[in-house]
């Protein structure tokens, strides 16, 4: 069985499954990572409204939920080996919010805007071609497209309600834990680095801006239909982020799930994705991002090595000690990550799994290669 030879699936299509000693792993730790991670639920209660509004991520009133929100399922997920199925856990086709993996469909757009020629250049002012006075502040008119990919914009603003102060000193290490939201001088744009969703969700309109119609279906047409993903998957803004574009009402989707909203998916249409960014953005002979832009979204930034344009990348093993140093992530709060290793030709998905077990996952798998 020469698995190299198999293309991925077309769409509405099933992953081919190999044998874990045809794909060159070991089942028994294949196994044993599939056992791990559905022994090793997040914390976070099944309720995703209540955990919101209990103020994890903030406390009242910046908490409000803005979007949709219901109860999450079980631990799931998969582990591909060039592009064949060797192991599943709980149901991998559970339709869930995935929190900020969003954020890294929003860079496969910014690709397909670049393509387009939406977007001349990354480091051009996002006011050039963006009209709506969301970059007209001395703070604000200087932010680029790539400062705003990068998460290093420093833009400062309301947008649908939510202000950029809420995120402000936000420290990820201490997610849940520990007060954000404290004033701080803001930098110039791109001097300094900081994971803010309300920036985020001004990219996201910024946008909605140049492509002059929803992002979810451009998403559909150029990225989830070339590459056979199912038609289960939706993403979601506010009750606040319908905008005029064109005298067309249209709602802006937010790049993640943290006032409610975001991206509702499933592990196997993740996969895919996944799959796609280890192929270098081609599927079946068609070129659906341009490989030079995955090479750009895999590019350290300067003021944080482990961060890419909106992946998460784990240089100097400054992610997780146990994957590869060229490995890149699409990550979600609460559990849900989209593991790719490039050296390995695999792509893992991890569905509510606690973010304190996940470098053992991680280690379980590639116990499980057998070079």
């Amino acid at each position: 069985m020469d698995l190299t030879a198999i293309s991925p699936p077309p769409h509405g299509a099933y992953w081919p499954e190999a044998p874990a000693d045809i794909a060159g792993m070991h089942w028994m730790w294949l196994e044993e990572a599939a056992h791990f991670a559905t022994e090793n639920e997040t914390p976070w209660p099944r309720d995703l409204k209540l955990h919101l509004e209990s103020g994890f991520f903030e406390p009242p009133p910046d908490n409000e939920i803005l979007g949709p929100i219901r109860p999450r399922g079980e631990p799931n997920g998969l582990v591909l080996r060039r592009g064949h199925k060797v192991a599943t856990w709980g149901e991998p086709d559970q339709v869930d919010f995935t929190f900020s993996a969003a954020k890294s469909y929003l860079s496969l757009l910014a690709g397909i805007a670049v393509t387009d020629g939406l977007i001349a250049d990354l480091d051009e002012p996002v006011r050039r071609t963006v009209d709506d006075g969301g970059f007209d502040s001395d703070q604000n008119q200087s932010v680029t497209w790539r400062h705003l990919l990068q998460n290093t914009s420093e833009w400062e603003g309301t947008l649908f309600g939510k202000s950029d102060m809420i995120d402000r000193n936000r420290n990820l290490g201490l997610e849940g834990k520990g007060r954000k939201g404290d004033p701080r001088p803001l930098k110039a744009p791109g001097a300094h680095w900081e994971y803010n969703d309300v920036r985020v969700n001004r990219l996201s309109l910024a946008l909605l801006r140049r492509f002059g119609r929803p992002l979810p279906e451009v998403f559909a047409e150029r990225i989830m239909a070339p590459i056979g993903a199912s038609s289960d998957w939706s993403w979601h803004g506010y009750r606040t982020s319908t905008v005029d574009v064109g005298g067309r009402a249209i709602e802006s989707v937010a790049g993640g799930t943290h006032w409610g909203g975001g991206m509702l998916i499933h592990a196997e249409d993740q996969a895919r994705i996944g799959q796609l960014m280890l192929q270098k953005g081609a599927w079946n002979g068609k070129q659906v991002v341009p490989e030079r832009w995955v090479a750009e979204s895999l590019t350290p930034c300067a003021l944080n090595p482990v961060y890419g344009l909106l992946w998460w990348l784990n240089t100097g093993h400054g992610r997780y000690k146990s994957a590869p140093e060229n490995s890149f992530f699409a990550s979600g709060a609460g559990g849900n990550l989209t593991f790719v290793s490039p050296d390995h030709e695999l792509v893992a998905v991890m569905r509510w799994l606690d973010p304190a077990a996940t470098d053992t996952f991680i280690r379980l798998i590639m116990q499980a290669i057998e070079e």
